[in-house]
């Protein structure tokens, strides 16, 4: 065998290769060319212990290097200033360390976060301090002038008697197929659901309706978030509701509480929301209104109408059946909340990134619900004190262009030169001190996830035990690629796992297939299309692959191919036992005998064992059952019965059949 082909087997480079096999008896020369073919099938059946003996050094040598930098960190009294919130990517940046190795250290901690996720003070310190640094709290002073996510926004709400009245933001949550959606597509009067695939919402949107109160012909704005219902999405369901001042928690009558309805009650609490629940569906034949109402009590959600305080409103967003009763009810609670309700609409701009994608036509662009102040055409777009741009055009959710955007209006933004984050803060404000976006880096920052990879959790010794499913994903918006991964995080068992060996934003292209085919992965898109030479080169490498447009697709889609990798389960379950007493006739492959059913029964079409003496003769099939002349499906205990057995052997008097049947049973994946 030539040596370059034995690289490539054991996948290590030749030279490293030829430089290793000495220390593990196998001296084949520096210079070979080739090697004796006994010896290469010896290495290739050692090479996964010398693998594991080489990762073992290496992670023996990292840690003795790490243990080194913090021992230097602790005698040079590093420091690092921390607030009571703070990205993985910000805290990395504090500390000056890689973001992957930050990462792998809240991994080691059963911590798996990646670079935009939030972790709080006590993680970060339990960390920071692991890594040799001491750590300081962040003062408020410190916050206002050097957090670069939500200080100067929380500052600029926080002044509510300075402002004026604005419009109420509602938040909209509840279980998947619940009617959230339908209920806005209601309000609005504009079809929004055939527009998602399957109706289910795939991406945090903002909308802005004007209630015209048919009493009093008043009219008032009110602006929505739609958070995507799956649990996959708890990520952005959460930012969506740090930006809102209502929450309507959408339940179905013939449905009640589940999973996604308990965790939007736990975010609309964290977020100390006020709360309006909004029973949908109450003209079908199996609502149940009052076994709602009790499964919310349950959960500290009290009614109204019980004594409690939170407004309940039995709608069908389907018929439009009190929607304007829902929508009373939800100014009347924004009325009670006005002091907290108002905003400066003199000052610069402020508010939270609620969407971001990459457009084929106009770049970047991100939905921003305005908080605070007016955005004008030709303002810096300054996302966490950097600037990503300026205001080309705006639209509304109509896709009618803007000349500005004041408090509580939704808008999409076209002028970024890197699409932000979902949750970023954007503070026209701060532009004086802020710097111009590195959009090299930040491209990079962004699409650092497609150079890290992880495993579900486990330690390496485990996971290196374990198939896994390599995948390289891609999505059309950094919020539906946080939510595929983690969902896919959460696919746990001991024997498979998940690798993303790359991920990242847009359509596929033909270094995605490159990393795809290093990492011998399936390359999965969602929402997202390959180009034509990508599609290409994906058909001549045989690299499989997927395009989703529906979360729930993909990710039964990979617990389906997980499970096919897991080794199937036989079930066998004992039915009975005959004792031959005759041999009627001999055939090429099967022998019909007579005999009694000691015990169980003797059934047709299951698995038989034929023992003589105690010991295996063969096994085979029972595919004729008679009692007399009567052919039957079994014959019971005590019975005397004929049977054609298939099967090559000789049967005998006086041999044993053992009646069975085996069941393959396929081992299901859960979710953690």
């Amino acid at each position: 065998m030539n040596v370059t082909e034995l690289a490539r087997q054991l996948k290590i480079n030749t030279k490293d290769m030829l430089e290793i096999l000495p220390k593990y008896g196998f001296d084949i020369g520096q210079k070979a060319v080739k090697v004796d073919d006994r010896v290469a099938e010896q290495i290739i059946r050692k090479w996964r212990f010398i693998r594991r003996d080489l990762e073992e050094k290496r992670r023996h040598e990292q840690e003795e290097r790490r243990q080194k930098e913090r021992e230097l960190r602790q005698e040079q009294g590093q420091s690092v200033v921390l607030p009571p919130l703070i990205t993985v990517r910000e805290f990395a940046e504090r500390m000056k360390l890689p973001t992957a190795q930050v990462v792998m250290e809240l991994m080691k901690n059963g911590i798996l976060a990646n670079l935009n996720q939030n972790i709080d003070y006590d993680t970060a310190s339990i960390i920071a301090g692991e890594l040799g640094f001491q750590v300081k709290p962040e003062t408020a002073v410190e916050t206002a002038a050097g957090d670069t996510r939500a200080a100067d926004l929380e500052e600029s709400l926080a002044k509510s008697g300075e402002g004026v009245p604005r419009s109420p933001v509602i938040v909209v949550m509840g279980h998947v197929d619940h009617g959230k959606t339908k209920l806005l597509d209601t309000i609005r009067s504009a079809n929004v659901v055939d527009k998602e695939a399957g109706g289910i919402t795939q991406h945090i949107g903002a909308y802005q309706t004007v209630w015209k109160d048919p009493k009093t012909k008043s009219e008032r704005a009110i602006s929505f978030i739609d958070t995507p219902g799956h649990e996959a999405f708890s990520m952005m369901r959460s930012r969506g509701a740090r930006v809102a001042d209502i929450a309507i928690l959408v339940v179905a009558a013939d449905d009640g509480v589940k999973p996604q309805t308990e965790e939007a009650i736990n975010i609309i609490r964290a977020a100390k929301l006020p709360l309006v629940v909004a029973i949908n569906k109450i003209d079908k034949e199996t609502a149940d209104i009052q076994r709602v109402k009790t499964e919310l009590s349950g959960r500290n959600i009290i009614p109204e109408e019980w004594g409690g305080d939170v407004p309940v409103v039995e709608i069908s967003a389907k018929n439009n059946v009190n929607i304007d009763k829902l929508l009373d009810v939800l100014l009347l609670v924004a009325d009670v909340n006005g002091e907290k309700i108002k905003a400066d609409p003199a000052r610069p701009a402020a508010g939270t990134i609620v969407e971001s994608h990459v457009d084929k036509g106009m770049g970047p662009v991100a939905t921003v619900l305005v908080q605070s102040g007016t955005l004008k055409g030709g303002d810096p777009l300054v996302v966490n004190g950097e600037i990503y741009g300026k205001v080309r055009a705006m639209k509304n959710y109509k896709g009618d262009l803007l000349k500005e955007a004041g408090p509580s209006v939704p808008v999409q933004i076209i002028g970024f030169k890197v699409a932000p984050v979902v949750g970023d803060i954007l503070d026209v404000g701060r532009a004086e001190n802020a710097t111009e976006i590195d959009v090299k880096q930040k491209r990079s920052e962004q699409t650092s996830a497609e150079r890290a990879t992880f495993i579900d959790s486990g330690n390496e010794e485990e996971n290196a035990e374990k198939k896994t499913l390599n995948l390289l994903v891609k999505a059309d918006v950094l919020g539906s690629l946080e939510a595929i991964v983690a969902s896919l995080s959460k696919i746990q068992h001991e024997e498979v796992g998940i690798k993303i060996v790359g991920k990242g934003l847009g359509n596929i292209t033909e270094n995605d297939v490159s990393k795809a085919e290093a990492g011998e992965a399936a390359v999965v898109g969602f929402n997202v299309n390959p180009t034509p030479t990508a599609e290409e080169l994906m058909r001549e490498k045989e690299i499989p692959w997927r395009q989703y447009k529906i979360i729930y697709d993909l990710i039964n889609w990979v617990k389906s191919e997980l499970e096919g990798m897991l080794a199937k389960e036989t079930i066998v379950t004992e039915l009975g036992i005959v004792k031959v007493l005759a041999i009627f006739r001999k055939e090429k492959t099967s022998m019909i005998v007579g005999g009694r059913v000691e015990r169980g029964k003797a059934v047709k079409g299951v698995l038989a064992r034929v023992k003589r003496d105690g010991l295996l003769i063969s096994t085979g099939k029972i595919s004729a059952v008679k009692i007399g002349q009567q052919e039957v499906k079994d014959a019971a205990e005590g019975t005397e019965c004929g049977l054609m057995v298939e099967i090559r052997e000789k049967i005998e008097v006086g041999d044993v059949i053992e009646v069975y049947s085996e069941e393959i049973k396929t081992r299901k994946i859960i979710f953690v």
